[in-house]
């Protein structure tokens, strides 16, 4: 009877482990050609996470500024759509990855964060938008 309580056990722990959620959304660290790619794409959601005064060095065209620093940033980010693709971008990356992880946690399904973020975007030679 041990014996089969400790198989049964060990079948539940690995099928337990083993299980991937398909209800949670995947994150994907994208290169700025990649991001230029999806871009182009129908419905996409850019998100820039910087505060507004680092806008004002530039900004990727068509972004929406969501202030990771704001005191609202958690309720706002909330107003995308979960069923369109989120791609995001910071300075360099820290801010948008920490979005992504919380977009992932609130149940969006396509996340992409630029690598670098918009430092190498510039770096790589694609445009920014200095007005708006």
């Amino acid at each position: 009877m041990k014996k089969v309580l400790t198989i049964l056990s060990v079948a539940l722990i690995v099928l337990a482990t083993s299980c991937k959620d398909e209800s949670q959304g995947e994150i994907k660290l994208v290169t700025p050609e990649e991001m230029q790619t999806l871009l182009e794409q129908k419905d996409v959601q850019l998100v820039d996470v910087r505060t507004p005064k680092e806008l004002e060095d530039g900004f990727i065209d068509n972004a929406q500024n969501i202030d990771f620093n704001s005191p609202t940033f958690d309720e706002d980010i909330l107003k995308l759509d979960k069923s369109k693709p989120v791609v995001l971008y910071c300075k360099s990356g820290g801010r948008s990855a920490k979005c992504a992880e919380k977009l992932q946690a609130a149940g969006f399904i396509k996340i992409f964060d630029l690598d670098g973020g918009i430092t190498k975007w510039k770096f790589k030679g694609f445009k920014i938008q200095t007005e708006n």
